[in-house]
């Protein structure tokens, strides 16, 4: 009995510790994705996720897995995001400047952009994705 009234508290600070890390791992992202994977996300504030879906198409001619990523800026000052994208089950990434062009190349406030990020060569969709959005300063 001694042994599990020491044992309760290690077991409620896991519990407290996992919800947390739950609630980390699906910061920034969007209220729907179409992509069937586990997701995780390190976005940061500066940025809201609009839309983030995932298909199978061609691209250049080739087989790829395309990702449609719309980001918006929800500050008061025009930014300039990093988006990356890895898929960890298959040791590939990609990532972009968003927006990649322009004079100069930012997200005005309240404004939002899409790009459309392709893994060539890539016929199937991934299972374990990260997403990574940053701001340039």
């Amino acid at each position: 009995m001694k042994k599990l009234k020491k044992a309760i508290p290690i077991l409620v600070l896991c519990l407290a510790l996992g919800v947390w890390l739950a609630g980390c791992a699906g910061k920034g992202a969007p209220e729907k994705t179409n992509c069937d994977a586990s997701i995780k996300w390190e976005v940061t504030d500066a940025v809201k996720l609009t839309q983030f879906d995932c298909a199978v198409g061609k691209h250049g001619g080739q087989p790829s897995l395309i990702f449609t990523v719309s980001l918006e800026n929800p500050t008061n000052k025009p930014r300039r995001y990093r988006l990356n994208i890895w898929l960890e089950d298959m040791s590939k990434a990609a990532g972009h400047y968003v927006p990649r062009k322009g004079k100069p190349p930012v997200v005005e406030p309240g404004k939002s952009t899409t790009v459309k990020i392709p893994f060539i060569k890539t016929d199937k969709l991934s299972k374990d994705i990260l997403v990574v959005v940053t701001t340039m300063e």
